[in-house]
């Protein structure tokens, strides 16, 4: 199994025409959609990707997310995500990720908590020993990392006094 960056940096993505909104740029949506593509290589290497909700029959469900849109991006742009383990427990794991064009702006980010799942259930379910054992090496190279700014960010107004 290929190792984990640290960061993981994603393979580069292409901005689909049906993508793009009625005011000439990236829909909303689409941002999900590439954050969603670059966790998925990172769920392929740490051993949970189609082959083990198959064969195992344990998966893993999004529980929330938080996006920031920084930067506007087009038909043209060519972009690529990093994944960074914030944090983890048995069950869950706290990510961010950087939507970056390739010439190295910033577009979006991406917050998220993700839960292991029993698809029998459905129920939340501890990592079995393999995959816990992936993460707990992931989380060891991502502890020297620095925390980025933008995490840990909330929805609201802010006041000025």
């Amino acid at each position: 199994m290929e190792p984990i960056g640290a960061p993981h940096i994603s393979r580069i993505f292409d901005i689909e025409e049906e993508w793009i909104d009625y005011n000439g740029h990236l829909n909303m949506a689409y941002y999900t959609v590439l954050f969603d593509r670059a966790s998925d290589e990172v769920s392929e290497r740490l051993g949970m990707g189609p082959a083990y909700a198959k064969a195992r029959r344990l998966t893993t469900y999004t529980a929330e997310i938080h996006i920031c849109y920084v930067r506007e991006l087009h038909l043209s742009d060519r972009v690529t995500a990093t994944w960074q383990l914030l944090d983890h427990d048995e069950k869950r794991l706290h990510a961010f990720q950087e939507l970056r064009h390739v010439d190295g702006w910033l577009a979006a980010t991406c917050e998220s908590l993700t839960l292991h799942v029993d698809m029998g259930g459905p129920k939340v379910t501890p990592f079995p020993p393999d995959v816990a054992a992936r993460i707990d090496n992931v989380a060891k190279a991502h502890a020297a990392l620095p925390r980025p700014e933008r995490a840990g960010r909330t929805v609201g107004i802010r006041r000025r006094t």
